[in-house]
């Protein structure tokens, strides 16, 4: 099928990474074994164990009173990744808006399956909510990239539908929404190496949900019936990622809903451009206008 273009100093960028076009477990473990990505920040930091879970609050230093804080969520195609993959992204948060980031490194398929990644991620919230005062937070932003953008549209229905946290937004980075990988999009970015692909798409899904029966909302948000209720919500997305189609028909159900929404589809953006590529042009536009979104809704 004919593509989207590529915005050009992106795909310059992109033609000196090795990519594939599937995934396999053994990649997987490989990729697991990796160390963390470095990340650069003065402000404190406070790891909690929870067990099977694990987080790590950062904060301001010398904050005073009390901050908003940002619960991240990192991505990772439910099956890689921990609580500081992506983490620059938050960061720049609290560097900019003075925001505590609190992120949740859950459990990964194909070891732990069905609910378990998004339960895992709503008990770090719930953790989060529970100890506010000690945090020196007040409201809460739930926000994640890719699989974890997916994870927190689950968390933030989990909240609406369980009379949970509240929640005062949640950001949506190129979210991983619909286990049916049936778009328009999906069938685009097949067949071909690139940064995400439909086959490395249906790998993370039957990893987390086997042949995909029953599944939950939770864990596959596009198949809430429902989207009324939410808190205001930002989606980003590139016209050329796998993701594209089920990130806009997320947003324009909102909007059907009479919800809070604002959805921005960067041309010629692909899967993640801006976590890769942060210096890009393209990229610098996306984490802006993010950013000051943010901002407003914060107050």
């Amino acid at each position: 099928m004919t593509r989207p273009a590529l915005d050009p100093e992106l795909r310059t960028l992109l033609a000196e990474m090795p990519l594939s076009s599937e995934l396999t477990l053994e990649m997987v473990h490989q990729i697991r074994r990796m160390p963390s990505p470095p990340y650069k920040t003065d402000a404190e930091r406070h790891d909690v164990d929870l067990g099977e879970i694990k987080l790590t609050v950062f904060r301001p230093r010398e904050l005073d009173g009390l901050a908003p804080c940002v619960y991240w969520i990192h991505g990772g195609g439910m099956v890689m990744g921990d609580r500081f993959s992506q983490i620059d992204i938050p960061l720049e948060w609290l560097e900019e808006l003075g925001v505590v980031v609190v992120t949740v490194e859950h459990r990964l398929a194909p070891e732990a399956t069905g609910t378990t990644l998004v339960d895992d991620c709503y008990r770090g919230l719930e953790w989060t909510v529970e100890n506010a005062g000690s945090l020196g937070i007040g409201k809460i932003v739930v926000a994640g990239i890719s699989a974890g953008g997916g994870l927190a549209a689950g968390v933030t229905l989990m909240a609406r539908d369980l009379g949970g946290p509240e929640i005062a937004a949640q950001v949506l980075i190129c979210p991983m929404l619909d286990h049916r990988n049936a778009t328009t999009s999906s069938a685009q970015y097949s067949g071909e190496p690139g940064v995400w692909t439909r086959e490395m798409n249906e790998f993370g899904w039957r990893s987390v949900l086997g042949d995909g029966t029953d599944v939950s909302r939770y864990a596959s948000p596009a198949l809430a019936d429902d989207l009324s209720g939410l808190p205001p919500t930002y989606v980003d997305t590139g016209t050329a990622e796998v993701f594209r189609d089920e990130d806009v028909d997320y947003a324009t159900r909102i909007w059907a809903a009479g919800g809070d929404a604002e959805l921005h589809a960067w041309a010629g953006g692909f899967h993640g451009f801006d976590a890769l590529f942060p210096g890009a042009r393209l990229s610098a536009a996306a984490r802006r206008t993010r950013t000051e979104w943010l901002a407003r809704k914060l107050g």
